[in-house]
């Protein structure tokens, strides 16, 4: 039974490792760091300019349409590139579904023009 528990000994030592590492380093770490700070450390930083209102103020939700219309056109082009690498196995069959594929594509991008979607005035 002892030969048995012995085997275990270098597993748990491994995980007490696991455990004791990150907080053995994150104490070593608090104790070497400078403790420098105040408010001018503690202010919001925007590309060397003072913010001008609060990050948490609303948005239009005109941003979020067009992120999301940028994100389904970006994903779906990105399927041409596995049919443009295998276009001459496609042959003429290829051809016809990647032009159904951009025809609904396309019109799905003139609906999106003619609801105003995309007008930033």
């Amino acid at each position: 039974m002892d030969s048995i528990l012995t085997g275990y000994i270098p597993i748990f030592l491994f995980i007490g490792l696991t455990f004791l590492f990150p907080i053995v380093t994150l104490l070593i770490a608090k104790l070497v760091r400078p403790n420098s700070g105040g408010e001018g450390k503690l202010a919001p930083y925007e590309c060397g300019v003072d913010p001008e209102s609060d990050a948490r103020q609303r948005y239009a939700i005109r941003y979020y349409v067009v992120a999301i219309l940028f994100v389904i056109f970006d994903v779906e082009t990105v399927f041409l590139f596995p049919w443009a690498i295998i276009y001459k196995q496609l042959a003429v069959f290829g051809l016809v579904e990647m032009l159904v594929f951009l025809g609904i594509l396309i019109v799905g991008y003139v609906w999106i023009i003619k609801k105003g979607a995309l007008d930033w005035a």
